[in-house]
């Protein structure tokens, strides 16, 4: 439990920018002061938008997966192809993660 308060000075673009920076992480301005004081990790939330991004790449992913299955033995070089761009994507989405 949380007992003591500590107090710090900022300028009035300071405050702002750690209000938006927290609402962004889905935090208090007290814990995000606190996480960027001890180093600890602070993970700004995906819009809804990156969202939708994201499950769009998913799909993707998965459709060219499929589509190199496909060509696998008709076109091999079509299925090259199409798997190194699943890859591609697949590269994508784990940077989404991070």
């Amino acid at each position: 439990m949380k007992k003591e308060f500590v107090q710090f000075r900022c300028s009035v673009y300071e405050k702002k920018l750690l209000k938006v920076k927290a609402r962004k992480s889905g935090l208090s301005i007290s814990a995000y002061c606190r996480r960027a004081a001890f180093d600890d990790r602070i993970v700004e939330r995906m819009t809804d938008e990156q969202i939708e991004a994201y499950k769009l790449l998913v799909k993707y992913q998965r459709n060219f997966r499929l589509i190199t299955n496909m060509f696998r033995k008709r076109n091999p070089k079509l299925a090259e192809e199409t798997a190194q761009l699943a890859k591609e994507i697949r590269q994508h989405l784990l940077n989404f993660k991070k």
